[in-house]
């Protein structure tokens, strides 16, 4: 199962208002894991970066001029996601941007049920307690003391750590989910259409002669409305 763990950095709070997505990082898992594979992208917004979003992120409009727009990313941007889930804190947030975005430049937008939020996760699984990605941190030892500012691909590496804890742990299934069974006698891997089939014999029984004998006279002493009498 791959999934794409995602954050973008704005402008400000509303695309409908004129503000634009300056930053997007993503981090690629794989069953749960991390496979090492990224996507990392500074975007020139086309406008002036507000004082109050440049103290959370620290992207200003020295630094963002020489970088590509939107339209020159988007495609490289939908090749690294593909069809993956979308694991994102405030997905709402996130999605409304990049898909005003990708409409700007007239690609194909994301669909909602693709989203993963972990902010709804964390509220569900500890109402009343605060759910911001650094509580979270607090919450489960994640570290995060590099983020001194918000970073798209930081945050996402550290949300990536937090969204594992939230499913209980680095290797929720263990790391079997795509292992193939393997015969005990040559050690290769079965093939893929292999089907389970009765035993060529069936198991002695477990029970001793003494216990039938005892559950067979339970029966008897139940009457016919036992289950035992019954057949499916």
């Amino acid at each position: 199962m791959r999934e794409i763990v995602l954050d973008t950095e704005t402008t400000g709070f509303e695309p409908s208002e004129g503000h634009r997505i300056v930053e997007i990082g993503a981090v690629e898992l794989f069953n749960h894991m991390p496979t090492g594979r990224t996507y990392h992208q500074y975007i020139n917004p086309e406008r002036s970066v507000p004082k109050e979003a440049f103290e959370v992120h620290g992207l200003g409009d020295d630094f963002l001029r020489d970088k590509p727009v939107f339209r020159d990313i988007g495609r490289a941007f939908l090749d690294f996601i593909g069809d993956a889930k979308l694991v994102i804190h405030n997905a709402a947030f996130d999605i409304k941007f990049l898909n005003f975005e990708l409409k700007l430049v007239g690609m194909p937008t994301i669909d909602w049920p693709r989203a993963i939020d972990t902010l709804a996760i964390s509220r569900q699984k500890f109402p009343g307690s605060p759910a911001s990605l650094d509580a979270l941190c607090r919450r489960f030892g994640v570290d995060n003391s590099a983020r001194e500012k918000h970073g798209a691909l930081l945050d996402s590496e550290i949300l990536a750590e937090v969204y594992l804890e939230l499913i209980g742990g680095r290797q929720p299934d263990f790391g079997l989910a795509n292992q193939p069974a393997k015969n005990a006698a040559s050690g290769s891997a079965q093939s893929d259409d292999w089907r389970p089939r009765p035993r060529p014999e069936p198991l002695p029984p477990r029970i001793s002669a003494d216990e039938a004998a005892a559950h067979a006279a339970l029966v008897a002493k139940l009457g016919a409305a036992a289950l035992w009498t019954k057949r499916a």
